[in-house]
């Protein structure tokens, strides 16, 4: 199994840095974006990304516009919503629009792999699934299922 991809979007770059790192030193192929467009933009150069890591609170396109964007262009990629703002109304947006989970900040790293690790299993399940929904068709549509 290939290695699990993030894509990590803050507009705080340090953090997004640091974060990086930290994440690489846990085997995670990992992209920086810094806003919800240059996310947009990551997801439509790399098409291998698993989860994205995703800041609530950012200049521009927020991270509740971007996550909506996100799920509407790339429905099985997993978000994980990240925020130091946490609202009770921006969390149950942000699970309506289909974020896998919400995370505060500051996050344990355990907590993140965590919730990283359960995105790409849910994920990696969702892509089998459609692969054998495709391939029964095929073999049906030939007389063989």
């Amino acid at each position: 199994m290939s290695k699990p991809s993030v894509l990590l979007v803050d507009d705080e770059v340090p953090f997004v840095n640091t974060m990086g790192k930290r994440l690489e030193e846990r085997e995670l192929t990992v992209f920086k974006a810094h806003g919800g467009q240059d996310a947009l933009k990551a997801l439509d150069k790399h098409r291998n990304i698993d989860v994205v890591i995703l800041d609530v609170k950012m200049p521009g396109m927020d991270g509740i516009e971007a996550l909506g964007e996100i799920k509407k262009r790339f429905p099985l990629i997993e978000v994980i919503m990240l925020t130091g703002h946490a609202t009770v109304e921006s969390a149950i947006e942000g699970m309506k629009l289909g974020a896998y989970d919400y995370l505060m900040k500051p996050c344990k790293m355990d907590k993140i792999m965590q919730k990283v690790e359960e995105a790409v299993t849910k994920r990696r399940e969702h892509e089998e699934k459609i692969r054998k929904a495709e391939l029964k068709k095929v073999l049906s549509s030939h007389g063989m299922a």
